[in-house]
């Protein structure tokens, strides 16, 4: 009987060993296989979230470069209608000036040619009107000469406007510096006979 039951726990206990072997190589084989198999998953989850991660990068630079470029050409537009505004308000100013200079050297000529056609006008309102008619034609031939000039010097606008011995000089310009203001004053000094301090000179 003894001999028997030791056989017995001999039995039982390779049984459970077995059962306990059994149990961790199947306990031990499913953990390795849910390993890989998470150890895949990751692996295509981190492949998918870098594939977006690329493909929303490329998508933000892309938007990032047009955005920059769209950004250039604004810039670049309002500067060129900012400045051709600029330039068309100061041709408009020159050309608007020069015809209201010149319509009142008209109405000037138109008054005094009154007189000289006059019947009752006296022999000296008219040589007087005849007088003053010749010193307009006189000042509007040397503020033409005067004007051509002083454009050859680079300055692209000009306008000249004469008041008894006091002369007005607007140039368009950004820089007039002081050697620009002299060549201006030469040019004035020796077409119409003036001094310098009566010639008054300005930029638009």
């Amino acid at each position: 009987m003894k001999v028997i039951k030791k056989n017995q726990i001999i039995i039982y206990t390779i049984a459970l060993m077995l059962v306990v072997a059994g149990y961790l190589n199947f306990k031990t084989n499913g953990d390795l296989s849910s390993a890989v198999k998470t150890s895949s998953s990751e692996e295509e989850l981190i492949a998918s979230n870098v594939g977006d991660a690329e493909l929303v990068s490329s998508k933000a630079y892309t938007n990032n470069e047009t955005q920059n470029v769209e950004s250039s050409e604004n810039i670049v537009e309002n500067t060129v209608e900012t400045n051709s505004k600029v330039e068309s308000e100061n041709e408009r100013y020159f050309s608007e000036s020069k015809l209201e200079r010149d319509s009142m050297y008209s109405q000037m000529i138109e008054s005094y040619e009154k007189i000289l056609n006059s019947g009752n006008s006296l022999e000296t309102q008219k040589q007087s009107a005849q007088d003053e008619i010749a010193k307009i034609n006189e000042t509007k031939n040397s503020i033409m000469i005067c004007e051509n000039l002083i454009k050859t010097k680079g300055f692209k606008n000009v306008v000249i406007f004469v008041n008894n011995n006091s002369i007005s000089v607007i140039v368009e310009d950004e820089q007039l510096n002081s050697d620009k203001v002299a060549q201006i004053q030469n040019i004035i000094c020796r077409e119409m006979s003036a001094k310098t301090e009566n010639i008054h000179i300005s930029s638009k």
